[in-house]
């Protein structure tokens, strides 16, 4: 222990170019020391009674059974830590699975609700865009309707400003001649609301020049197999 002390204190001191030639000195220095102390010394003389050597052997072998035993001891109590470390890592790791499942759960319901939100948000997003179509359509229907009426208005009026027809037959009351607007609302909605029963009856109301212009320009068509009855051409 001494000359490893000075060795390392002299190691300490020495320069980088003179510490693996000091530390070789040292180490014969610490190595003649030893054979000396070994020259010196006088080796145990070990009986030969038969009995003496039995005890020794029983002695060694009593010393070698007892490191066991305390090695045995050792391994077996290391081996149960091992043991309970192992329980706690598996139970981490079963929890860390729990954890990681849980996590898929909620990942996967995310992406359900993300793509639900997306459906939702595309279908709130195509309604709004047909509402504003629906609505500019209708503003235009009205502006056109606004524009034919004013037309018809203007260009077909009455043949006389609140004037009336008069039936041949004196018994029955004057009858209020209708404008060519409200001769052609009463077609639009009868081809609208009855497809299949498109005719409309003409009746006194109807001024005969309107109903004869309609017909030569092909805006309305006469029954087939009733004279008095027309219907709006389908032009839709």
């Amino acid at each position: 222990k001494c000359h490893s002390k000075l060795m390392l204190l002299r190691t300490q001191t020495l320069l980088e170019s003179d510490a693996k030639l000091s530390l070789l000195i040292m180490r014969v220095k610490a190595l003649t020391a030893e054979y000396n102390q070994w020259q010196k010394r006088t080796p145990e003389i070990t009986s030969n009674n038969p009995d003496v050597l039995l005890a020794l052997g029983k002695e060694e072998l009593q010393k070698v059974k007892n490191d066991l035993e305390m090695l045995l001891s050792t391994v077996k109590a290391k081996n149960k830590q091992l043991e309970d470390d192992l329980k706690r890592e598996e139970q981490w790791h079963e929890e860390q699975e729990e954890i990681l499942d849980c996590l898929n759960g909620i990942e996967e319901d995310t992406r359900t609700q993300i793509a639900k939100f997306s459906q939702t948000s595309l279908t709130v997003t195509t309604c709004n865009e047909l509402q504003n179509k629906l609505l500019k359509l209708k503003l235009y229907k009205e502006e056109l309707l606004k524009a034919l009426g004013d037309f018809l208005e203007e260009h077909f009026p009455l043949p006389e400003k609140g004037g009336s027809i008069k039936k041949m037959t004196s018994e029955e009351p004057a009858v209020e001649l209708i404008t060519l607007r409200e001769i052609l609302e009463i077609l639009v909605s009868q081809l609208m609301k009855t497809p299949h029963e498109p005719y409309v009856t003409i009746s006194d109301s109807f001024w005969p020049p309107y109903v004869e212009l309609l017909l030569r320009y092909g805006i309305a068509l006469r029954h087939p197999e009733d004279v008095d009855r027309v219907r709006l051409e389908a032009f839709h």
